[in-house]
C-alpha cells in the first residue's frame, strides 16, 4: 500500500502522533482515511479546494497544510487507541497540541493577507 494523502504521508503523521502511538491505529491503512478527511476538512473549513490546486501553491502554502493535515491525522490516531499512552493525560495532552497546531495553521490558511500571498497578489 503506498500513501495516498495529497498534504502529508504517514512517516509525518507518525512522527506528529509520537513514539507512544498505537501499533494498531498508527498504520499506513488508517493513516491514509485520516489523511482523506483532513483534507477534506481544511478544504471545506478554509473554503478553498487546496487539493485541486497543490501543484500549483509554493512551498510555504504546502508547509502549512502538511502541518495541519498531519496534526489533524495525528489527533485521529491517537483518539483510535490511547492505549500506547501512559496516561489518558499525557494522550490528552498531545491531542490538545496538535489541536493548536491545527488551529493555528487553519487560521493562518483563511487570513486574507495570507490569502493574498498565496495567490500573488
Amino acid at each position: 500500500m503506498a500513501d495516498t494523502g495529497i498534504f502529508a504521508t504517514t512517516e509525518e503523521v507518525k512522527r506528529k502522533a509520537g513514539a507512544n502511538a498505537s501499533a494498531t491505529s498508527a498504520v499506513e491503512a488508517y493513516i491514509n482515511d485520516f489523511m482523506t478527511q483532513a483534507e477534506s476538512l481544511i478544504n471545506s473549513t478554509t473554503r478553498y479546494n487546496w487539493s485541486d490546486d497543490y501543484a500549483s501553491l509554493n512551498v510555504d502554502v504546502k508547509g502549512i497544510l502538511k502541518e495541519a493535515a498531519a496534526s489533524w491525522a495525528a489527533i485521529e490516531v491517537i483518539r483510535y487507541d490511547m492505549g500506547g499512552f501512559p496516561s489518558r493525560a499525557e494522550a490528552l495532552t498531545m491531542i490538545n497540541s496538535l489541536l493548536y497546531q491545527y488551529n493555528t495553521c487553519i487560521a493562518q490558511l483563511k487570513d486574507v493577507k495570507v490569502q493574498d500571498f498565496i495567490n500573488g497578489e
